[in-house]
């Protein structure tokens, strides 16, 4: 009897050579595949590896012993010690100008001067006046001796010498009227000549020659501001008040630079001369006044400038760059560069800063090297390299 195939059968002899060539090769490509995967990742772990021990370039300063300065900075304005505004005391025509706008001028000299004829001819009027009263009240005077000689003898009644002497009185009265009169005229005559009541810088003309003025007139002539020497009147904070009070009790008086709105370029050197006697409780700033000579006139009135006023000098501070302090929730620290190339954090405790120095009052010792520049790729234990600041690229440290 024959005999037919079973599904088993059929399966075994379905699996050809050829099949089984097909199954070897893609098992000898997924080792491959494995293999090569595995050489990539221990080739980027090794470069990986490589770069963690490469020194991190880094920017260092040293610590240095020295004094250091503490200042207060308030935002000031140059007032001059006195400013005048020029009017005219007479009324008339102006009929001429005497200065240059911006001149320097000094006490007493010519400004400007108004028509003085109409002032001429009220002294003239004046001066009459007087000589005619002067000879009426001679006449009266000699009419009165002769009358005392007649009383004495009798001959003249007394009512009438009485009445004599009263006209001698008024006579006399008139005269110091008509003596006040010749001395206003001549007040206004020397008014006529406007000069100047104090020296100083004189500002623009505010009226031109020809036009009429009035002692009444609002604008008046010109403004006249001295500069030498001039005040600066600046604010610092309330609360550092009493630091200022109390340096100043000790004698002399603080000195203070007055620089310009950018805080980089000094213009003058003065002396601090006074203190308010109340806060601004709108600011809580107090106001404080410095003197300068400004004998270059590096400063101008009304300008804006940073006042900054010596309180105090620290002697023998270690003092850092303010650049190499870190913050962290510990306090403040530093990277010190060891004598391997490694550096380690070290917590500070801070005195003072000032600008772009800082001193340190504990943790860190004069001569010890710190990291100023590359802080963010440092950690304690890192390797470092030090830079040269003029190194190509190295913006931070051109600056």
């Amino acid at each position: 009897m024959d005999s037919f195939p079973t599904d088993s059968s059929r399966s075994t002899a379905a699996i050809t050579p050829q099949r089984r060539w097909l199954w070897v090769t893609g098992l000898a490509l997924a080792a491959v595949g494995a293999g090569v995967f595995l050489f990539r990742g221990s080739k980027e772990g090794d470069a990986a590896g490589k770069a963690a021990l490469r020194p991190v370039p880094v920017l260092v300063a040293t610590a240095l012993t020295g004094d250091m300065p503490l200042t207060l900075t308030g935002l000031g304005t140059v007032t001059p010690l006195n400013t005048v505004t020029i009017h005219s005391r007479v009324d008339g025509q102006l009929i001429r100008v005497a200065f240059t706008e911006g001149q320097q001028v000094r006490e007493g000299a010519l400004l400007a001067q108004i028509d003085p004829r109409p002032f001429q001819v009220q002294l003239m009027q004046a001066e009459g006046q007087y000589a005619k009263d002067q000879a009426a009240f001679k006449n009266a005077s000699m009419d009165l001796a002769r009358f005392r000689d007649l009383a004495r003898q009798g001959i003249l009644a007394q009512q009438q010498l009485d009445a004599q002497i009263s006209l001698v009185n008024q006579n006399q009265a008139t005269l110091k009227a008509d003596q006040a009169q010749v001395e206003s005229a001549r007040l206004n005559l020397v008014y006529s000549r406007i000069t100047a009541p104090i020296s100083g810088r004189v500002g623009l003309r505010l009226v031109d020659p020809g036009n009429m003025v009035h002692a009444s007139d609002p604008t008046g002539l010109a403004v006249i501001a001295p500069v030498k020497p001039i005040n600066v009147v600046f604010t610092i904070p309330a609360d550092s008040i009493q630091r200022v009070m109390t340096q100043n009790r000790k004698g002399g008086h603080l000195p203070v630079e007055a620089y310009d709105r950018d805080l980089e370029h000094r213009l003058a050197v003065g002396k601090l001369v006074a203190i308010d006697n109340q806060v601004d409780p709108g600011t809580g700033t107090v106001r404080l006044k410095a003197r300068f000579s400004n004998d270059d006139s590096a400063l101008f009135p009304n300008q804006f400038v940073n006042a900054r006023l010596l309180v105090d000098t620290l002697k023998g501070a270690v003092i850092v760059p303010t650049a190499a302090l870190q913050q962290s929730p510990q306090g403040a620290f530093v990277y010190v560069v060891k004598p391997d190339g490694t550096v380690d954090m070290r917590m500070v405790e801070l005195q003072a800063t000032e600008g772009d120095r800082t001193a340190i009052r504990s943790g860190l010792k004069a001569g010890e090297v710190v990291v100023t520049d590359g802080l963010e790729k440092l950690r304690p234990g890192s390797k470092v390299s030090i830079a040269k600041p003029d190194a190509p690229g190295n913006a931070k440290a051109k600056a």
